[in-house]
């Protein structure tokens, strides 16, 4: 009775330690990075993923060819990061959709772009020309914008360049028809208008190189895209190593060889500066 006593007593006490025992979280492994296809993706596969497996993680790229269903898969765990927007979309998405998200780094980005398959230049643009831009609010305000430095149009005197939209045109100078489409789709719409606005990973996806181009936004801080991840997880070491791995030299020598005329980040800038010293 008393050899029973005593077990039930020693199982008691390793029950109780155990309980008390802090819990030690499991180090993540594996990563999943979602990124529009096109040089987003690219910019992972070919920088980013080989460094993150050198600390060894294993790495999955997820490639989308909308805005929309990246946010909504990083938000719900399907992804661990995406790649694909500026701040002012992921604040405007996460708030119209009520996610948790957050920004951590900026990455080189593709500009806006204007192709035509029909003229050579853009004062080849004729009273009612056909202009296809972005559907989506931000990129429309864009596009707005650079067709009112183009003097094509004229907004109102307090517009807002992040959320200009048609209803700020006070004058349509030029007479152009614009047509918004999902950004997805301007590359093809070359052969129907005069001009179309194309967002730079969708032009480079299309095979429309940059240097092609009649004109190319001069890309903002706030247009920049970045890697996002879910707030919650924003402070996590998985998501330093991913920040540190844009920032590295190496990723660097990436931009530079592959995704030349992209706008890069004021870290890369910085890098480049002290190089050249």
């Amino acid at each position: 009775m008393k050899i029973a006593r005593r077990s039930l007593l020693a199982a008691a006490i390793t029950l109780a330690s155990a309980l008390a025992a802090p819990v030690v979280a499991q180090a993540k492994t594996e990563l999943v990075i979602g990124a529009t296809a096109g040089p987003y993706a690219d910019q992972v596969k070919i920088g980013i993923k080989p460094l993150l497996e050198k600390k060894g993680y294993k790495v999955r790229v997820v490639e989308f060819n909308d805005y929309v269903q990246p946010n909504f898969a990083l938000a719900q765990g399907a992804l661990d990061a995406n790649a694909f927007q500026h701040v002012i979309y992921l604040r405007k998405f996460a708030r119209d959709n009520r996610l948790e998200l957050s920004e951590v780094i900026k990455v080189p980005t593709a500009p806006i772009a204007v192709y035509s398959k029909k003229h050579e230049s853009l004062d080849a643009v004729s009273q009612g020309a056909t202009v296809a831009l972005p559907n989506d609010p931000t990129n429309a305000a864009r596009a707005l914008v650079m067709l009112q430095d183009f003097g094509w149009i004229r907004l109102k005197a307090d517009f807002d360049p992040v959320t200009a939209s048609e209803r700020d045109v006070a004058e349509n100078i030029k007479g152009i028809r614009l047509i918004p489409l999902e950004a997805a789709q301007l590359p093809r719409s070359l052969d129907d208008t005069d001009f179309s606005f194309v967002n730079g990973n969708f032009a480079i996806a299309s095979g429309l190189p940059l240097t092609s181009a009649l004109a190319l936004e001069q890309t903002s801080p706030d247009y920049q895209n970045l890697v996002a991840v879910r707030t919650a997880d924003r402070d996590k070491p998985w998501v330093k190593d991913i920040a540190d791995a844009y920032r590295s030299r190496e990723f660097l020598e990436v931009t530079e060889k592959h995704f030349a005329g992209f706008v890069q980040p004021e870290y890369q800038r910085s890098q480049e500066v002290a190089q050249s010293k």
